[in-house]
């Protein structure tokens, strides 16, 4: 009867203690790491992609990257669009987040420099010799001179302004098809519906459908500086890593080979 009683029991324990651990929170896999989310010039996209790929190579995370005008993205930055690092074509729109608190300023860091050049899809143009006055109206006749909005894109600014320390704005405003960024103005004349462009060298090095017909003087213009911060909201523990390795000696010949300049 005892030995009945006993087994019993021992039948009954054995019972509550695997519904007790059935009933147990099984452990949970770690979690994946987060990307890292970047807003970038679009001027940036070809130069860019090759460094993020040897951040994957390198480190087995991955980026999110979106592409857009700076102007653009400083906007959805303000608006509380999701990001962790912020690389502008110009000082403007970096300055304008950071006025509004919306980057670590102990980030920020001026990361690359660039040129503006005259590009064109017609095999057959001549060199164009950008100096004072010279006579793009004349190239042009009544059709379009591609580039960036020039009231908010960064590349379109630039062009502006060079335009008009060269003294044929004026000629010409008439004839400008304003892009939402320099990538669209590029395709304009990649796609021959516009016989000239206003771009960055690196843009023009990224299609093999148009050629440089001349390049800006670096004193048409203010200088373009591409700068570099993490955003203020950004939580991602790997953002800081990131934009060392984007600064990095080790990734700097992917900008070059771009057409960048690596400010130091």
């Amino acid at each position: 009867m005892h030995t009945e009683r006993r087994t019993l029991l021992k039948f009954l324990g054995a019972t509550v203690a695997a519904l007790w651990i059935g009933t147990m929170p099984l452990a949970q896999p770690a979690a994946a790491a987060e990307k890292v989310t970047v807003f970038a010039a679009a001027s940036l996209k070809n130069a860019l992609d090759a460094v993020d790929a040897e951040w994957l190579k390198e480190t087995g995370k991955e980026t999110s990257v979106s592409y857009a005008a700076s102007s653009a993205l400083a906007k959805q930055i303000e608006s509380g669009a999701p990001a962790d690092v912020f690389i502008s074509a110009d000082l403007a729109w970096m300055d304008y987040v950071e006025e509004k608190k919306l980057i670590k300023d102990e980030t920020r860091d001026n990361l690359l420099g660039n040129r503006i050049v005259l590009v064109t899809g017609k095999a057959d143009a001549a060199p164009v010799d950008i100096k004072q006055g010279f006579d793009l109206k004349g190239l042009l006749g009544d059709e379009k001179l591609a580039m960036g909005a020039v009231d908010s894109v960064p590349a379109g600014k630039y062009g502006k302004a060079a335009l008009e320390k060269l003294g044929v704005w004026s000629s010409v405003e008439s004839n400008v098809a304003g892009t939402e960024n320099v990538r669209a103005a590029l395709l304009l004349v990649s796609k021959g519906e516009a016989p000239y462009g206003i771009v960055y060298q690196t843009d023009a090095a990224a299609d093999k459908d148009v050629t440089v017909a001349g390049t800006f003087p670096e004193d048409s213009h203010p200088p373009i500086v591409y700068p570099i911060a993490i955003t203020a909201d950004s939580k991602n523990p790997d953002a800081a890593a990131y934009v060392d390795f984007v600064k990095s000696p080790k990734v700097a010949p992917l900008f070059e080979a771009q057409g960048f300049t690596i400010l130091k």
